[in-house]
């Protein structure tokens, strides 16, 4: 897989799959579907299939390795280790939330860690939100996978609760970002006057790019996850840093900018693998969405 560098953070998508689950009416509920349909140019293939009228989405982690620490974004929905991965070598694990997708990986089949020198952070928000004890079953939120894929990590002593922020080596913080998840979290990074942003599931598809006020059906919180998001976009473009959800294909991480009232694409980090390169430049899908500014995306 194409790697690429950020100041002197070594990024790295470790890709399990891709599928195209719902429609972006089931998706997004409440987003005109005229709007898919107008960007079509750039949205087809990777991030919308407009034959079967299916949203486009990837499942994957992030490694990071930055002054001689190695952290693992999210683990992916299956158990076990990407292949050409050594697990001995990762340093930190972090799930930005607790859906299935995120935390799967955190163990191997047989229910023991994944990294066993790692120590994995999870949000004491997340952690009591999804605590089979008081859990309300519904989707995204199940007893059965905390119980095969934090449980594990809690007895073994492994875990490592945060709350609010935590920094992870000198160029990369753990920042809430909260409405996906209670606890759900994003990574700064801050390098060599370069910045990015692993943003989890604050975005699902580059469509909310040109509507961030319109979250997906898995976010607990839809009208949170929005201000979350607003306030993400709004950093990014005036920081300029790569916005890299943890579901995005072909571009997979992708640079904002202030367009009018609302955001534009204007590039993307992997444009030879992306459909999406097409849009490098152009600032195609400007709206009128309102956004706060601010200085730090906490």
């Amino acid at each position: 897989m194409q790697s690429i560098e950020i100041g002197g953070v070594a990024v790295e998508p470790l890709v399990h799959f891709a599928n195209r689950p719902l429609a972006p009416a089931a998706f997004f509920p409440g987003h005109d579907p005229a709007v898919w349909r107008a960007h079509r140019s750039w949205l087809a293939p990777d991030h919308w299939d407009p034959d079967a009228d299916r949203v486009g989405i990837t499942v994957q982690s992030w490694l990071l390795r930055d002054a001689g620490t190695t952290v693992l974004v999210d683990t992916g929905l299956e158990p076990g280790v990407p292949a050409g991965l050594d697990p001995a070598g990762v340093d930190l694990v972090v799930c930005t939330h607790l859906h299935g997708d995120h935390i799967g990986g955190n163990v191997l089949a047989g229910g023991a860690p994944a990294y066993p020198n790692a120590r994995y952070l999870f949000a004491a928000a997340d952690l009591a939100f999804f605590d089979p004890a008081t859990l309300v079953e519904e989707p995204g939120r199940s007893a059965a996978a905390y119980r095969r894929s934090i449980a594990p990590i809690l007895d073994a002593g492994l875990a490592e609760v945060w709350d609010g922020r935590r920094a992870l080596t000198p160029s990369l913080t753990l920042v809430a970002a909260p409405g996906h998840t209670p606890g759900h979290g994003v990574v700064e990074l801050a390098s060599g006057g370069e910045r990015a942003l692993f943003a989890g599931d604050a975005l699902h598809s580059p469509a909310q790019i040109l509507h961030p006020e319109v979250s997906s059906c898995f976010c607990h919180d839809p009208a949170e996850a929005a201000r979350t998001r607003l306030r993400l976009l709004g950093w990014a473009a005036d920081h300029r840093a790569l916005v890299v959800p943890a579901h995005f294909g072909g571009g997979r991480a992708v640079e904002v900018r202030r367009a009018g009232d609302g955001y534009a694409v204007h590039r993307w980090a992997f444009p030879a693998a992306a459909g999406g390169g097409r849009v490098t430049g152009r600032g195609d899908g400007v709206v009128g969405a309102r956004r706060p500014r601010g200085e730090d995306p906490e």
